[in-house]
């Protein structure tokens, strides 16, 4: 089934194991990260098993997405959510009355409300359903960064449907959240697969924040031409990110929840159909988009938690090629996180959980080593040798003492009156003589000028450091200002009972200026077919197929396909047959147009 429909060689990972657990009737929940293949594990045994699948998804678009696709591959596939025509709707029901579907994907509000389980169960015999597929399942998770109500209430399938087989999918659940869908979905007698987190054709990349416009402006000069996703905290700096790409000559689109509906169902199309297009979209608002093309994701905000970040990184590189996750933070990032928390209308639980998955957050974000060892152990998983593709490995940073730099640091605050933000701090300790200095008589102060042993850059790392471990917090005001942190910490540190070894890096002005994202694109298959003309006539031809159907081009070929098509130029439809992603009905349907392509025909 694999071959014949999808055209893939074989399986990948624990793949197999599934689809052979769940053709045998078993349930069980799926751990496995995005663009790992979960789709496959519950779309093959849906058609080998006989009856109709019905698959959860909490996303229109990533189901309108799955059902173009499948459709392309020749499966009976639709979908009942609350975007259809009724009468669009009144015909999919009839179609799986008729028994003419294999696949049929619900929302979580569709299923439950109403009586669409009622109609499901009384489906004529012999086995009516298949089984039922779970998919984004850490949204049951009430701790969640991505909850939502009504995956609660599908534990009701294991009551109404005993013998159906269940299966939970999801690529972003730590421990806690495992146990939590297990227990919530009625799972304990189901099976466990969990592949691994590590996504290694990701580059993580991390920056200091200074001037955000600007660095994110040098990061997306490096990724011309292609697909990607910035990521901000607000919908107004969404908008305004989104205007100053735009007049520096960026295709980028605003995405989020304020616009109005025609507006994000435009940026979500052009983002879908177009090769190059930037999406920039609010940290808290789900994509939902299963495009496999995404060269980059950015953040110029730290999001909320490991799992977003993981979740929201996790839409780069789908198709296994090379694709960056490239992310800004500055000590001013964290205080305001901790706030929100704080001033949250969450229960003491909830409040004690989010400050734990933050203090996470912020040791990836400071790790000194290799970033992805610091991310897979958060999801359970060690991996033994530093990965070699993020910035901890390729810029890797010695330990210094700062135990006196952060003494003088800490000083300054005190000595001007533990009121302003870092960037002044910073002024006083290299000795500068700005208005702000002169006005408050900073001059006179005995730290003055004390810190020249560090650079403007070096300093605001310090800064930032000291205010992740603690040492400083922001003043309660929500002005900007430092003060310092608890006495426990702080003064074991000024005593010099404390020494404090951090990563630190060069002095700016003798440091080489790195590439911003670092990205080689190594793979030589890749390189030499990127650049080729047949390639660029393979994605043109892609491009009027799905014009001509109304798809994204992703539905009609993912990119890693024409990029083999273009380094193994098959001559005749045997040959074509043997190219991963190349199966009987896309054979059938795409052969002569694909063909006439590689041997230089007229279309």
């Amino acid at each position: 089934m694999l071959q014949q429909v999808w055209g893939y060689p074989a399986f990948r990972g624990p793949q197999e194991g599934i689809v052979r657990h769940v053709i045998a009737g078993g349930s069980g929940l799926v751990l496995m990260p995005t663009g790992g293949g979960k789709s496959l594990c519950y779309q093959v045994p849906a058609l080998c098993r006989p009856g109709l699948a019905v698959v959860v998804s909490p996303l229109i678009a990533l189901m309108q997405d799955q059902v173009a696709a499948l459709q392309q591959l020749g499966v009976a596939a639709a979908a009942l959510h609350s975007g259809l025509e009724p009468a669009a709707a009144k015909a999919t029901w009839r179609q799986v009355q008729a028994g003419s579907l294999d696949l049929l994907y619900v929302s979580p509000e569709r299923l439950l409300g109403g009586d669409l389980l009622a109609q499901l169960a009384s489906l004529p015999a012999p086995e009516p359903l298949a089984l039922f597929a779970i998919d984004e399942a850490h949204c049951v998770s009430q701790w969640g960064h991505d909850f939502r109500p009504e995956y609660i209430q599908l534990g009701v399938l294991a009551e109404r449907f005993p013998a159906v087989p269940r299966l939970a999918l999801t690529a972003t659940a730590d421990p806690r959240t495992r146990a939590e869908i297990i227990e919530r979905l009625r799972l304990e007698e189901g099976q466990v697969f969990l592949a691994s987190f590590d996504r290694p054709n990701i580059r993580y990349l991390l920056r200091a924040k200074e001037q955000p416009g600007r660095q994110l402006q040098a990061f997306l000069a490096e990724h011309r031409g292609e697909a990607g996703i910035v990521y901000a905290r607000s919908r107004s700096r969404v908008d305004q990110l989104a205007r100053e790409l735009q007049a520096a000559g960026f295709d980028a689109v605003a995405y989020h929840a304020g616009l109005g509906a025609e507006q994000r169902s435009a940026a979500l199309q052009r983002f879908r159909n177009e090769a190059a297009v930037v999406v920039v979209a609010t940290i808290a608002f789900g994509m939902g988009i299963d495009k496999p093309d995404v060269r980059f994701v950015a953040h110029v905000d730290l999001p909320k938690s490991l799992e977003a970040y993981y979740q929201e990184t996790g839409r780069a590189g789908r198709d296994g090629l090379p694709a960056v996750a490239w992310m800004l933070h500055g000590a001013g990032d964290i205080p305001q996180l901790r706030r929100f928390i704080d001033d949250s209308a969450a229960p003491e639980e909830q409040k004690r959980i989010e400050h734990g998955k933050l203090e996470a957050l912020i040791a990836y974000s400071e790790a000194a080593g290799c970033r992805r060892q610091v991310l897979l152990r958060h999801f359970g998983e060690a991996l033994a040798e530093p990965c070699g593709n993020c910035d901890g490995c390729l810029e890797p940073q010695a330990l210094a003492d700062l135990t006196v730099p952060a003494q003088k640091l800490l000083s300054a605050v005190v000595r001007t009156g533990q009121r302003f933000g870092g960037a002044h701090l910073v002024d006083v300790l290299l000795g500068g003589d700005t208005e702000k200095i002169r006005q408050f008589g900073h001059r006179e102060l005995s730290v003055h000028g004390i810190g020249r042993e560090l650079d403007r850059s070096q300093w605001r790392t310090l800064v930032r450091q000291l205010s992740s471990l603690r040492y400083l917090v922001p003043v309660p005001d929500g002005k900007g200002g430092l003060q310092l942190g608890p006495q426990e910490l702080v003064r074991p540190l000024l005593r010099g009972e404390t020494v404090l070894e951090l990563p630190l890096p060069p002095p700016q002005k003798e440091s080489r200026r790195r590439s911003s994202s670092g990205s080689d694109r190594s793979q030589e298959l890749v390189e030499d077919a990127a650049n080729g003309e047949l390639l660029q006539a393979l994605k043109s031809w892609r491009r009027e197929q799905a014009r001509a159907q109304g798809v994204p081009p992703y539905v009609v070929f993912h990119d890693r396909t024409l990029v083999e098509l273009a380094a193994r130029r098959p001559r005749d439809r045997a040959a074509l047959g043997g190219i991963s992603g190349i199966g009987a009905a896309k054979l059938e349907r795409y052969g002569e147009g694909l063909l006439a392509v590689l041997l230089g025909q007229e279309t």
